[in-house]
């Protein structure tokens, strides 16, 4: 019931809105209303806190990948030392697991393909999914190299290459991009610095603000 005016009162419905229904009347009201105004605001910040979340979450993984790749390949190298891989073939070793997954291609020729720098590390460079491929040759290559009980330099580098070609055919046979076709991203140490410097922020600032608060341009 509400007063209509000289003491009468009417009976009106009364709505219970769902939140969809909320945000659509937010968007499309006029901004200019107090109401309209601190709603589209709301909507405005969660839709940014999401968006940071979901920045963050694949920074998150992206680092905690090359960190399993680079302890992986610490790893890999201990093996390859007791398959017979002398200290001085370890560049060579390394780039053959590299050529059998890029179809041919070493690390500079990557790099190369990529626009990276020389004096950047090719791994640091690297998407999640790159990163995924690679850590899956090394640690394949690992397991081969115990499992065989392999004892023989030149077998051992062969290995890593059959191993890389054998992931690049499983990439091609499930449809998904070959390596050397996945483009370069930001240095992981600026991937590194974002995710420290990234705060939550619980309200958008006067400049981020303004045209969803009523404000003018």
């Amino acid at each position: 019931m509400v007063e209509i005016g000289l003491g009468t009162k009417r009976s009106v419905n009364d709505y219970n809105l769902s939140r969809f229904a909320c945000y659509l009347i937010a968007q499309n009201g006029d901004p200019r209303k107090i109401e309209i105004a601190n709603a589209q605001k709301y909507f405005a910040v969660q839709t940014r806190k999401q968006e940071l979340s979901e920045i963050l979450a694949a920074d998150l993984e992206r680092l905690e990948i090359r960190r399993q790749t680079s302890e992986e390949f610490k790893a890999l190298s201990s093996a390859a030392k007791s398959a017979g891989v002398h200290n001085a073939m370890f560049g060579i070793f390394h780039d053959a697991g590299y050529k059998g997954l890029y179809g041919g291609l070493g690390s500079e020729s990557i790099k190369k393909r990529k626009g990276i720098p020389g004096k950047e590390q090719l791994m640091d460079r690297m998407d999640t999914t790159e990163l995924a491929a690679n850590q899956f040759r090394m640690t394949q290559t690992r397991d081969k190299l115990r499992r065989q009980r392999i004892n023989n330099q030149s077998l051992a580098i062969k290995t890593h290459e059959e191993v890389g070609k054998e992931v690049r055919a499983a990439i091609k046979r499930i449809g998904g991009i070959l390596p050397e076709s996945i483009p370069a991203v930001e240095h992981i140490k600026q991937v590194k610095k974002r995710v420290k410097n990234t705060k939550p922020k619980l309200e958008l600032d006067g400049k981020s603000a303004k045209g969803l608060i009523g404000q003018k341009n």
